[in-house]
């Protein structure tokens, strides 16, 4: 299969990229170390290609209608600039996608939405949508392959973004988003990411992102690839689509309730399954987990309890930042309190293993 390759592809393989693919691309997986990238982005900033991501471009008059058919959240609670993180569901409750929906301003009766994808499910989350999208809602609009996406994370990634941009970008809330200029090109600016730290997501034309991308490397921000992004995204307890989630898991078992505004809404798909778990309870949850004597517990490592198996892990590394092994794992609600004690079996042996409050960093407030 031919890989694809984003509009940044040189410039990381000039800056010494290592390469891998990834969801059909070609894509960074470290520049200079992951444990470099990490600390970059925990104590500076640090800047990553996320060009494959799927970007969908939704006008209409009644779009944001036909999407809460798709997802549990309330998007009717948006106002121009705000942004939604929730989850598209099949019929069963389970997760097809977990996605951002970014409401901009409404013009002459048309609703304009941006919708950001993962980019191994964005043929399938565009096929889903647009077999719901009904010709008086609206049309959606694949530029996916049409623009850059780059994220600048980390304590000093929005005063670094601040001196390429005239916008006061102090007024961009989180999950804000605004249409401005960087570098005097159009860009679409979001201040939302995957890594636990401030910082924003920048959609451009592919000229004008090679050219933001040269110049955040000249205000120093380290590159970091996809091996950074998923220490990071985990030490924050950040799911991930195909490992943590997925069409088998439903929002309440992932620990995202919070998107299930029940009260709120009427019917979506999935809303009777997930009335039935709210009411009845879940027949799983994804809890944190750490675990003793720097064992590391894997994706699909099983999960025991008094030697039996009771789960699975699904993702877990070493963090850099705390310097102890971490992870993600679906257990009996029982066993999901923090203190329960547990153990994983690492390649045949049984390790200890402690259920704990997520996300396992927050960064401090500023």
């Amino acid at each position: 299969m031919t890989l694809s390759q984003t509009p940044l592809y040189d410039l990381c393989l000039s800056m010494s990229a290592r390469m891998t693919a990834f969801a059909g691309w070609q894509m960074p997986v470290q520049f200079s170390g992951i444990k470099q990238e990490h600390q970059a982005v925990r104590e500076q900033a640090g800047m990553f290609d996320i060009s494959h991501m799927g970007k969908f471009l939704l006008r209409g008059p009644r779009v944001i209608q036909a999407l809460q058919r798709l997802v549990p959240s309330n998007l009717d609670r948006l106002t121009p600039g705000q942004a939604q993180y929730t989850v598209l569901l099949n019929p069963d409750g389970g997760i097809i996608d977990d996605l951002i929906v970014y409401l901009q301003a409404n013009a002459s009766g048309q609703e304009a939405v941006v919708v950001i994808v993962n980019a191994a499910t964005t043929d399938k989350d565009r096929q889903w949508i647009e077999a719901h999208l009904a010709v008086e809602d609206g049309q959606l609009q694949d530029v996916s392959r049409d623009r850059t996406l780059i994220s600048i994370q980390g304590p000093t990634a929005v005063a670094t973004l601040q001196t390429l941009t005239d916008i006061d970008l102090s007024r961009v809330g989180r999950f804000g988003h605004v249409d401005a200029k960087v570098l005097e090109q159009p860009a679409f600016l979001a201040r939302t990411g995957y890594t636990g730290e401030d910082g924003f997501e920048i959609m451009t034309a592919p000229a004008a992102g090679q050219q933001l991308w040269q110049a955040l490397a000249e205000q120093g921000v380290s590159p970091c690839g996809l091996g950074a992004r998923d220490t990071l995204r985990l030490e924050a307890a950040m799911a991930l689509y195909g490992q943590d989630i997925d069409d088998t898991t439903t929002p309440l078992e992932a620990g995202l309730g919070w998107l299930v505004h029940l009260d709120e809404k009427a019917d979506f798909i999935g809303r009777s399954v997930l009335v039935d778990q709210n009411q009845n309870g879940l027949p799983r949850k994804l809890v944190g987990l750490t675990m003793a004597n720097r064992h590391i517990a894997r994706h699909g490592y099983p999960v025991l309890h008094h030697g039996e198996p009771v789960g699975a892990v699904t993702s877990g590394t070493l963090s850099p930042t705390l310097n102890i092994p971490i992870a993600l794992a679906y257990v009996p609600p029982d066993l999901s309190k923090p203190g329960q004690a547990l153990a994983v079996d690492v390649r045949g042996q049984s390790r200890e293993a402690l259920v704990v409050k997520r996300p396992f960093y927050r960064a401090a407030k500023t």
